[in-house]
C-alpha cells in the first residue's frame, strides 16, 4: 500500500523545494511527508530549507520597506561633478 508513496531522496528534495514556493501538489506533499517520517537526512534538509526561506522572506520584506535613494545634497554634488567632467 505504501509503495505508491515511496520516493527517492532526490525526488523528496525536489518536492520540498516546490513546496516552499507553493508549487507542490497535494499528492506530492503526502509523498514528501511519508518520506520525511523515515529519512532523517531529508527531514533535516526540509527543516533547513524552511529556515532559509523564512530568513530570506524576512530580509526581503525589510529591504523593500527601506527607501534606497540619494539625498538631495548628494544628488546636487553628483550633478556638479558630472558638469565638471563634461
Amino acid at each position: 500500500m505504501f509503495g505508491k508513496f515511496k520516493i527517492s531522496c532526490d525526488e523528496a528534495t525536489t518536492i520540498c523545494d516546490k513546496a516552499q514556493y507553493g508549487e507542490a501538489t497535494t499528492l506530492e506533499k503526502i509523498k514528501l511527508n511519508m518520506h520525511i517520517m523515515f529519512c532523517k537526512i531529508c527531514r533535516l534538509y526540509s527543516k533547513q530549507n524552511g529556515m532559509l526561506t523564512g530568513v530570506y522572506k524576512e530580509k526581503a520584506t525589510e529591504c523593500r520597506a527601506k527607501k534606497h535613494s540619494m539625498t538631495d545634497k548628494d544628488k546636487l554634488a553628483l550633478q556638479e561633478k558630472i558638469k565638471e567632467i563634461i
